[in-house]
């Protein structure tokens, strides 16, 4: 254990001297907080953006339809011919024409719009809604029917969800749990990716180096290996709370000073979020304090340590198993597909049946359960269910640490050689 502990303490100082990590650890912050604050910016000149658009309605029917807004303002060029109205858009840099020509009775118009460039998605429903609405009501009081009387008759619905012990929830409670069981998994795959690496990338350089034939003469290899597994862990957790404490810090610093308003630039989740009525929002807001926070937390925790050991073991034995960084590539595609895996099946599976058999069965699988389990957490899972996963992953952490041990201890003194499968099965068996 000593001769571990030495270890561990090697390659968490090796790491955090590194002069990269040390650049990285304070440039990655500062990037992610630059590039927060301009897409914030870049969405606020984009909402104070005024877009003028002409129109030519040569049927003068839709002369008061057409309304000003924050963001467009809408000129009236109907005593224009349609080649002229098209040269003062032009000319003028317009956002674009809309023409609508004369519609026939009981018949559908061809309405064009003509611009330098296609017209946002949303711009364009908004137009064709207004136009489809007036023309249902003309033909509605055509056929001699009170438009006021049908619009006096129309019956909204507003289903209220609540479960059988009577607790309301909100219409965006899934989106809810989704956005932080994502967050928690997709957290742990980038953490296993990017530190996994760099176990791996640790692991070649001794080799390559040949330090590692002295070093292992009086060190157990599983001892070497487990040291480098859980000191690059130690060093990844130091640079992700510092990246915590310091984007924090940043993001404060840098919004007030360069005067931007990040929770004021306009997405259209915001803008769905700011249609919700009072209710809504305090429904949502206890469908956040009811989330088993306690429970993700913990689970957070251990499925992260069992994950970033499990991946990272198979890291270690990839390593000691080539020359070089350009070799690992034919191993890689099986230790990414997992993950891989378990981020779609989250987010296409669990939010659509979080108790599902997909769901199920995925948050089971070792190699998967560590992301899909934590996005299932939310929608709440019985004990037992998290008592299988945890168990079958410790089974499966103490199996591959044993096979990547097997691996390593033959693979760090061999050279030359690129191996295949074959030749890592019968590595097995010495």
């Amino acid at each position: 254990m000593r001769n571990l502990k030495l270890i561990i303490k090697r390659e968490y100082l090796a790491r955090v001297r590194n002069k990269t990590f040390i650049v990285m650890t304070f440039l990655s912050p500062l990037i992610l907080v630059g590039m927060i604050v301009l897409i914030a910016y870049l969405a606020s000149l984009n909402s104070e953006e005024q877009r003028i658009v002409g129109i030519m309605d040569e049927s003068e029917l839709f002369s008061s339809e057409f309304s000003d807004s924050d963001e467009i303002d809408f000129i009236d060029l109907s005593d224009l011919s349609l080649e002229e109205a098209k040269a003062v858009v032009k000319d003028k840099e317009y956002y674009g024409l809309l023409h609508i020509p004369k519609i026939p009775e009981n018949s559908s118009p061809e309405i064009q719009f003509f611009a330098q460039e296609a017209p946002a998605f949303g711009f364009l429903t908004e137009m064709e809604k207004t136009i489809s609405d007036k023309l249902t009501n003309r033909q509605l009081q055509q056929r001699g029917i009170d438009v006021d009387l049908i619009e006096q008759s129309e019956a909204r619905v507003d289903i209220q969800i609540q479960n059988f012990s009577g607790e309301r929830t909100s219409k965006m409670s899934n989106y809810v749990k989704m956005f932080f069981g994502g967050a928690a998994g997709y957290l742990l795959m980038m953490f296993i990716i990017i530190y996994g690496n760099m176990v791996m990338r640790s692991v070649i350089e001794e080799k390559t180096n040949r330090i590692i034939e002295i070093i292992i003469s009086s060190v157990k290899p599983i001892h070497l290996m487990l040291g480098k597994i859980l000191g690059t862990s130690f060093a990844g957790i130091t640079q992700f709370f510092i990246w915590v404490i310091l984007g924090g810090v940043m993001l404060t610093v840098v919004s007030s000073i360069a005067g931007v308003d990040i929770a004021a630039a306009h997405s259209p989740q915001q803008q769905a979020m700011e249609q919700l009525s009072d209710n809504d929002l305090q429904q949502l807001v206890m469908d956040i304090a009811r989330l088993p926070m306690l429970t993700l937390l913990i689970s957070f925790l251990v499925y992260f340590i069992g994950g970033y050991f499990l991946y990272s073991s198979i890291y270690a034995a990839i390593g000691a198993a080539v020359d070089n960084e350009t070799d690992t590539q034919q191993f890689m595609l099986p230790v990414i597909l997992p993950l891989m895996l378990g981020i779609y099946v989250g987010f296409f599976a669990v939010i659509e049946n979080p108790h599902g058999v997909v769901s199920t069965v995925f948050s089971m699988i070792p190699l998967t359960s560590p992301i899909v389990m934590l996005m299932r957490i939310p929608f709440g899972v019985a004990w037992w269910e998290l008592a299988i996963s945890i168990g079958l992953l410790i089974l499966s952490i103490a199996g591959v640490v044993w096979i990547a041990a097997k691996i390593y201890r033959v693979g760090i003194l061999m050279y030359g050689k690129k191996p295949g499968y074959k030749e890592l099965y019968n590595w097995l068996k010495y």
